[in-house]
């Protein structure tokens, strides 16, 4: 019995043996690769875009005389609606964005002191003068802090602004003297700010604040005019056209890459 026991312990151990050393010799499985995650994508403000504007402007343009020495102020305070676009460019890099931007937009005839203004040493005749500003157009450089899809901005560039052409009114008698200025078209400089925010890969929306300003303009009347002749108005002081703005833009290779 005794070595019947041990006969089978020796056949168990042998057994053992051959199967780890079988074990030992076997080849380590192959690892598995498992595919990488997709990197987190990120929104690029860079590219080109194309938009459209709406929204509200304030001038104010004191004229002032040679004869009368009187100040009229050409500004009601009356906000007038303005309408237009805007082209530019964008380029990224982390989270600064910088870029250049060009717009354009149609202003609203009622920007004018209609009321006028009495005169005593024109035997207290009611003038007024009309000066209304048609169009508004800009270009600027734009600096910028990016939050992902929000982009917060300054700008800074040029403005020109066009007007139709000078009119002194006397409501009293009736009469009027209208003429070009010595520059219908004024250009001035620009600062302004705004934050512009992308809803979708391509479309941002943005509100915008502008202040211009602008070069003085002069206009003689001329000889043969019913009244003031050799008068010589001319804007002084504050000269400027403030502008609150919305818009849309589509941006061209924007998105998340």
């Amino acid at each position: 019995m005794k070595n019947l026991f041990l006969t089978g312990t020796a056949l168990l151990t042998l057994v053992s043996g051959s199967a780890i050393a079988a074990d030992l010799g076997r080849p380590a499985p192959a690892p598995v690769f498992t595919k990488a995650p997709p990197p987190v994508p990120v929104f690029t403000w860079t590219g080109f875009y194309i938009g459209g504007n709406i929204g509200a402007a304030w001038a104010q343009h004191n004229w002032t005389d040679s004869v009368l020495l009187v100040n009229f102020n050409n500004n009601n305070n009356n906000a007038v609606f303005i309408g237009g676009g805007q082209v530019g460019g964008n380029y990224q890099f982390s989270n600064f964005v910088i870029g250049l931007e060009g717009t354009f937009d149609w202003a609203a005839n009622n920007n004018s002191n209609n009321t006028g203004i009495v005169v005593p040493s024109l035997a207290n005749h009611l003038i007024a003068v009309t000066a209304n500003d048609k169009w508004i157009a800009t270009l600027a450089a734009r600096f910028g802090v990016a939050y992902d899809r929000v982009l917060f901005y300054a700008k800074g560039g040029g403005a020109w602004v066009g007007a139709n052409s000078l009119t002194v009114t006397d409501l009293t008698a009736n009469v009027s003297i209208t003429g070009s200025s010595n520059n219908n078209t004024r250009s001035g400089w620009l600062v302004g700010a705004g934050v512009e925010w992308a809803f979708a890969n391509n479309w941002t929306v943005k509100a915008e604040y502008d202040y211009i300003g602008l070069s003085n303009r002069s206009f003689t009347v001329p000889a043969g005019a019913p009244f003031l002749v050799g008068d010589t108005f001319t804007t002084s002081g504050t000269n400027n056209v403030q502008m609150a703005t919305v818009g849309v833009n589509f941006l061209f290779g924007g998105g998340r890459y």
